[in-house]
């Protein structure tokens, strides 16, 4: 009986990051114009940090690098952006397992990854960070502003599976 609920526990956890890991897939690829040519951005860093926020830096990262290796195997992604979503997802998920889900902390955490990620594009380019992070303002702004309520959702959405899972 105890070898059969530790089977379900496991088999639940891989679901949540499989699910985790389509989520970040699927919002990644959805972009929101801006203003500015060529400095979209996308929908996965406010998710990324409400994840990290709702189901720990664990389930976080995990499901972080399965889709990094799923979008690098279907050729949607090169190692750069890996190189890109790694950062971002060390930087801001850290943040927030080492700071904990305070409000402040929830809210800076996808800039200050964003930030990261755009110094270390630099230095592996030999170029500016600068023009790097002009173009990624819109998007900095972005996760900063939607990042509350979409972890909101997320808490929600994790009330709502656990009470389905209890029956």
């Amino acid at each position: 009986m105890n070898k059969n609920r530790l089977n379900r526990e496991r088999i639940r956890e891989m679901t949540t990051i499989s699910v985790l890991a389509s989520l970040i897939i699927v919002t990644g690829m959805i972009k929101v114009p801006s203003p500015i040519p060529g400095s979209d951005f996308q929908l996965s860093a406010p998710l990324a940090v409400g994840i990290a926020v709702v189901y720990g830096f664990r389930k976080y990262i995990i499901a972080g690098i399965l889709a990094s290796s799923i979008l690098l195997m279907l050729g949607f992604h090169t190692i750069l952006n890996v190189e890109i979503s790694m950062v971002f997802r060390i930087v801001a998920g850290g943040a927030v397992a080492l700071f904990g889900p305070s409000i402040p902390v929830v809210v800076l955490a996808g800039p200050l990854g964003s930030i990261a990620a755009r110094f270390v594009l630099a230095e592996t380019l030999q170029v500016s960070v600068w023009p790097l992070l002009a173009a990624a303002l819109p998007g900095i702004l972005f996760a900063a502003i939607t990042v509350l309520p979409v972890t909101s959702l997320l808490k929600r959405i994790k009330v709502e599976g656990n009470k389905q899972y209890a029956r």
